[in-house]
């Protein structure tokens, strides 16, 4: 037994867990009542600022930003440079990594194969909105591959039917409903809906696919992530964005340096 439903930084960094161990922790920090909150890395650097700190309990890459590290765009990162970039966050902590694999790739069975074969116990695989089907048939193909290799594989099943859909947002909300019913049916831990941005939305998809099923993405002008814990939501994380923020600070700094300004003092050794 890895411990109660409520798992703190202290009873999982000074664990070396194997992956099916790992996987399981995944899966009980997605049934506690509490939100897990994941600041998504890129690197080994940023994995490891993030999981030195206390609150952290699990490890989530961002696929848009290991893209931009290696100089693609989101979504046209090669697989074997996905897979590189994420084993490097792997080897960098012993908390649990779940990984951003995009679509899957062309074989997303032997894509999640692969990602399990270097540590990753749960990933993002997004829909892109692909015919209904066809989606749900990605999601069991992940799910057999994962059970093969004997892992309780913690799939955050991504449905766009929020983000690329069209028309009124009733209407996308209810495809973003039926496609969760039916990827949580085939055994994903949790359905990602990226959108979901508001307490009616939220409430109304809470109510049809049930309490710690659903996982979000914190954006400018959303509900924090205690207001979506309050609303039953299991997961929220930051995509791209805390790249952007270091970016930022990055950006900001060169600037100062470029008009003769100085490193400031005090400055945390990081890295």
């Amino acid at each position: 037994m890895l411990g109660t439903a409520s798992v703190t930084h202290m009873n999982v960094t000074h664990q070396h867990l194997n992956t099916v161990e790992k996987a399981e922790l995944l899966r009980t920090l997605y049934r506690a009542p509490e939100i897990v909150r994941v600041v998504n890395v890129w690197d080994a650097a940023s994995t490891k600022v993030i999981a030195d700190l206390p609150q952290t309990t699990a490890i989530a890459t961002a696929g848009h930003a290991i893209a931009a590290m290696y100089g693609y765009a989101d979504g046209g990162m090669p697989l074997e440079l996905a897979l590189a970039g994420i084993e490097t966050i792997v080897t960098a902590t012993e908390l649990p990594v779940t990984a951003d694999l995009d679509d899957g790739y062309a074989e997303p069975a032997e894509t999640i194969r692969r990602a399990i074969g270097i540590g990753v116990v749960g990933a993002n695989v997004e829909d892109r909105l692909q015919p209904f089907d066809e989606s749900v048939a990605r999601v069991r193909a992940i799910i057999a591959a994962a059970e093969a290799e004997g892992v309780p594989f913690q799939l955050n099943a991504r449905t766009d039917a929020i983000a690329r859909g069209t028309g009124p947002l009733d209407g996308r909300v209810t495809e973003a409903i039926a496609r969760g019913k039916a990827f949580l049916s085939e055994g994903a831990a949790l359905v990602f809906i990226p959108g979901l941005l508001d307490t009616d939305s939220v409430e109304r998809v809470v109510a049809e696919l049930g309490r710690n099923t659903i996982s979000v993405i914190g954006l400018p002008g959303a509900l924090t992530a205690a207001e979506y814990e309050a609303l039953g939501v299991a997961r929220i994380s930051y995509g791209p964005l805390p790249q952007r923020a270091a970016l930022a600070a990055l950006q900001t700094m060169a600037i100062d340096l470029y008009g003769d300004g100085v490193i400031p003092m005090g400055l945390p050794a990081l890295n």
